[in-house]
């Protein structure tokens, strides 16, 4: 496999799978968009850092989707990859996983630190649960199609999309045990995971490693 693409596949076969790709993130930023400013504006309002952090990383995922898709239409305008641009977008992508970790520890280092208890969000657990529902049908597609293709910057927008349906289970886990108990440091505890996730994911990102081990056997 090469360091972009897999070359034993038809020529008609790439376009039509990274047209496939390219819809994945265009529908990404779209239902992110949406999915951030709620999150965001009913995080604030409640005073929950995991709720706000979940918000960032939807407007995080629309970035790296973004990156994916000027790269993948470039591809199709141009008929093949570049792939020194491409890796620059790779780690471009990682940056963003990194950027959400940072803010997730400080704003939950604060909280706790303040000792500051949050409102509960019964939005923001209705909104959670609809990622739950929705994003682990998106981050299957995503791999599906950066498997078929052996597409580096496909599985990293997949693993991207992975991270929020790992952050929406942990953040609604979170806001639920809140609402039930009344313990506030469960909120910033849900945004820790959340950091040491997109730690992970961006590490791997960075060093080109979110490859199947089927496609890596084909190299």
């Amino acid at each position: 496999m090469s360091a972009v693409t897999r070359s034993d596949l038809p020529p008609q076969e790439v376009q039509r799978l990274t047209r496939r790709g390219l819809r994945l993130a265009q529908f990404t930023v779209v239902y992110n968009i949406a999915e951030g400013v709620l999150a965001v504006t009913f995080g604030l309002l409640a005073g929950l850092v995991s709720l706000v952090g979940f918000g960032a990383d939807s407007g995080i995922e629309v970035a790296a989707s973004v990156l994916v898709a000027i790269r993948l239409a470039a591809r199709l305008r141009n008929g093949e990859a570049d792939e020194a641009k491409e890796r620059r977008t790779l780690k471009a992508v990682a940056v963003t996983f990194w950027v959400l970790a940072a803010y997730v520890i400080i704003e939950g280092a604060r909280d706790l630190l303040d000792g500051s208890t949050p409102d509960n969000s019964i939005v923001g657990i209705v909104l959670l649960v609809l990622s739950v529902i929705i994003m682990p049908v998106l981050a299957a597609a995503k791999r599906r199609v950066g498997e078929q293709l052996g597409d580096r910057l496909i599985l990293a927008d997949a693993a991207e999309t992975r991270i929020c349906v790992l952050l929406s289970i942990s953040t609604l886990l979170g806001l639920a045990l809140f609402a039930i108990t009344g313990q506030g440091w469960l909120d910033p505890a849900a945004g820790f995971v959340i950091a040491a996730f997109a730690i992970h994911e961006g590490r791997e990102a960075w060093e080109g490693e979110l490859v199947c081990d089927d496609c890596a056997e084909d190299a």
